[in-house]
């Protein structure tokens, strides 16, 4: 009879073994090309296409891209279902972006802010 890969790994490895292997399986899915989020969504690039009002050429130009506009990411991600969110990455803290949620207004007392 043939085991899964789940009874296999929980046989032969150590609890840490499979924690190491699950937070590294965790990180590579949030490592995912755009492409790569379009198949696990279940989509072709035809439908993708369809749905954003373009030719499949045209989205496959925009998967293999190195460069976008923000705008252009958010069209394609929300017709995944998904969101985008900017994060800027700072030594001591991390900052979400709201410039390009669509209703950002500035913060009150915004220059009193500091990044630490």
């Amino acid at each position: 009879m043939a085991k899964s890969f789940d009874e296999l790994a929980n046989r032969v490895m150590s609890a840490k073994s499979r924690a190491r292997a699950d937070r590294r399986t965790k990180e590579l899915l949030l490592e995912l090309l755009l492409s790569e989020i379009r198949k696990l969504a279940g989509k072709s690039q035809g439908e993708l296409a369809r749905q954003l009002g373009i030719k499949q050429p045209s989205l496959s130009k925009l998967e293999n891209q190195g460069d976008m506009q923000i705008s252009t990411l958010k069209k394609i991600i929300e017709a995944l279902g998904g969101e985008v969110h900017i994060i800027a990455r700072f030594p001591n803290r991390n900052v979400r972006i709201r410039q390009f949620d669509g209703r950002a207004r500035p913060t009150k007392n915004a220059r009193e802010l500091q990044l630490v």
